[in-house]
């Protein structure tokens, strides 16, 4: 039998055996623990990372199309350009816009995550940062606004162009055909060899074309004046315009050189004809203005025109019946010309004079006259139909105003409602974290829920751009404005949630109370006097002030300030977001693992080592965590060291401090 010694060494034995499985099992728990959060922090940094670079690349590759003005000056071109754009914006932009908001979240909890677990705060690498994302998005948003506002303004000009190319090409077609052997007959030295009533018929059939020629001055300034506003629009094909301008303009030059060369002929030839057929002469005169006037009352019947609004179309059916009230007149002018030939007709078949039916005086016919007062007659009613037709069209554009109007003016102020309740719970001042997050999600169903309305409108919209109304005076909202204000309402619930997700997590690892947690966000929002959700660094120093903190006003206590600003606002972003407040606020009641409690549990794996071996990592640790730190532990380089041995000092100190782990 064992005496008393023998049993008493036993016993004590046993004790320490177990006393030290139990430290052991102890170390292996805190080193998992730490590992563990320390691997999720490097899959949320990698993930930010690919995130980031998808996003930025992206970005990257859309921002030379929405910069690139380049045409080719035809307006089926930008029509089509006009429709990638809405497709675009359909289809290829609102997955970005998710993509955005994940980073965010996801940056957010990393840094949250971080803090509490006390590691340094993450930085991205360079170019990676979220104010550079940001800055992006919001010149990727700049790009798109002038890029539409381009793309809209370049679809005006060139149905202006083509407008104006057309009317040019009409005008010029009439005086060409209109000059058309004018310069033949000019030099023609046909008065030298006449008889006296041949050369009054002459002088007097020149006098008229005189009145014709400055009747056409006004045609000849409109055509230059429309020449030169398409070089001032730059038309593609000025080069062709300015070439036949130019050849209307010497023409005209030459016209009137000529028609004073041949006054000056007749007049000299006027001392022996003196007789003059006054019918011919009187029909002359009143022929050449009327047919001016039927000249350009058909020009005016089938010009083309553009209107935009009511008003316009409106204004153009009040000249056309101001033209159809002077019908009348010109009905009687018309049938006084034609009595004046009736009245030759008769003359000569009763004196029988030879070639008397024949005006020497003009070139124009009653039969001339006639059929272009029949084609204004048949004209006046097709502008009637024209006329009609365009009212009908700009009623409906006006309809379509309306209709945008009343749905913009719903929406709009519901997005700016929305804003303002997420905004006001995004304070903080009104029931727990729970029922802030509750109220937030129940915010965000109906945001997606409102979702049909926004697409509703945007039917609306295109619908709008495609009948080419650009203003609408029944309200102040535009397209581009409500999806502005659409992309920031998503963007704030989103963010929101996030912060009060993390404010949760804070919370809870900390243990404050909702009283606490109530106190801190009062003094929080005193100090936030913009109501921003953040807190500039005076803002920050005054509410640390007002919480008991001694701050002084020397350089020491700058000095204290800024220690403390580092510790809040780690990326230097130049203000206090609350979690981080919070976190600083809560720091000291809180047990967080550090770097000598890790390199402690790792001393007792070891047995009390300066290094650690492989297989006791394997024998102590789950094996993916085993793994990890086998392969990112360096070799122990101190003295006594064995083949294979690893330095956990060095490991340990790299997870608290700055590493590329």
């Amino acid at each position: 039998m064992p005496d008393e010694r023998a049993v008493m060494t036993y016993v004590s034995s046993y004790y320490h055996c177990f006393s030290g499985a139990q430290k052991a099992e102890t170390a292996a728990n805190r080193i998992c623990k730490v590992l563990k959060v320390n691997q999720e922090n490097e899959r949320l940094m990698e993930e930010y990372e690919r995130l980031a670079s998808d996003l930025l690349e992206w970005i990257r590759r859309t921002m030379p199309w929405l910069n690139s003005r380049q045409s080719d000056s035809t307006l089926a071109g930008v029509q089509k350009k006009l429709e990638e754009y809405r497709t675009y914006r359909r289809k290829h932009k609102p997955p970005r816009v998710e993509q955005k908001a994940k980073l965010e979240t996801n940056f957010n909890t990393l840094q949250t995550k971080l803090r509490l677990s006390n590691r340094p705060a993450y930085m991205p690498t360079e170019g990676k940062m979220v104010s550079d994302i940001t800055n992006s998005w919001k010149g990727l948003e700049h790009a798109e606004k002038a890029f539409e506002e381009w793309l809209l303004a370049e679809t005006m000009r060139l149905e202006r162009l083509e407008h104006l190319a057309q009317k040019f090409k009409h005008k010029a077609d009439t005086h060409e055909d209109w000059t058309k052997g004018k310069e033949e007959m000019l030099q023609s030295q046909d008065y030298r060899n006449c008889k006296l009533n041949e050369l009054k018929a002459l002088k007097k059939k020149h006098e008229a074309f005189e009145s014709d020629l400055a009747a056409h001055q006004d045609r000849v300034e409109q055509i230059a004046a429309i020449a030169q506003e398409l070089n001032t629009l730059e038309y593609h094909d000025c080069a062709s315009v300015n070439a036949r301008c130019q050849r209307i303009c010497d023409q005209w030059d030459r016209l009137g050189a000529l028609t004073q060369r041949r006054r000056q002929g007749l007049d000299e030839a006027e001392r022996i004809l003196e007789k003059i057929d006054l019918l011919h002469l009187e029909f002359a005169k009143r022929a050449a203005p009327f047919n001016n006037w039927l000249d350009g009352a058909r020009e005016d019947l089938v010009d083309m025109f553009i209107v935009h609004t009511m008003e316009e179309i409106q204004g153009l059916i009040q000249a056309h019946d101001q033209f159809k009230a002077t019908l009348g007149e010109a009905d009687k002018e018309f049938n006084v010309i034609i009595g004046l030939v009736r009245d030759a007709e008769a003359i000569v078949k009763q004196e029988q004079v030879p070639g008397g039916l024949v005006n020497p005086y003009t070139t124009l016919s009653s039969d001339l006259i006639s059929r272009k007062w029949s084609e204004v007659r048949a004209l006046v009613p097709q502008r009637d139909q024209t006329l009609a037709n365009e009212l009908r069209k700009q009623q409906n554009n006006e309809m379509l105003r309306r209709q945008f109007a009343e749905k913009a003016n719903a929406v709009g102020p519901w997005i700016e409602r929305q804003m303002d309740a997420v905004t006001a719970i995004g304070m903080g001042m009104s029931g727990s974290l729970e029922e802030q997050l509750h109220r937030l999600k129940e915010y965000e169903q109906a945001v997606y829920a409102y979702k049909p309305s926004i697409e509703e409108l945007e039917k609306i919209h295109q619908a709008v751009q495609e009948s080419m109304i650009f203003e609408n005076r029944y309200t102040h909202y535009t397209m581009e404005t409500l999806r502005v204000g659409w992309e920031q309402l998503l963007t704030s619930i989103n963010r929101n949630i996030n912060e009060v997700e993390n404010q949760i997590l804070t919370r809870d690892s900390k243990g404050i109370t909702q009283e606490q947690l109530t106190e801190f966000r009062s003094s929080f929002n005193h100090f936030d006097k913009n109501r921003t959700g953040r807190l500039a660094p005076e803002e920050f120093k005054s509410c640390l002030v007002s919480l008991g903190y001694s701050i002084g006003k020397d350089k020491q206590g700058d000095m204290d300030f800024q220690r403390i600003l580092a510790v809040v606002d780690p990326n230097a972003s130049g203000y206090v977001q609350f979690d981080a407040f919070l976190d600083f606020m809560t720091r000291e009641s809180t047990d967080t693992d550090t770097a000598e409690q890790v390199i402690d549990s790792f001393r007792i794996l070891a047995s009390d080592r300066p290094y650690i071996l492989p297989d006791e990592l394997r024998r102590e640790l789950p094996p993916d965590q085993a793994e990890y730190c086998i392969q990112r532990m360096p070799p122990y380089k101190g003295p006594n060291a064995i083949p294979g041995a690893l330095d956990y000092m060095s490991f340990s100190t790299a997870l608290y401090g700055e590493s590329d782990l």
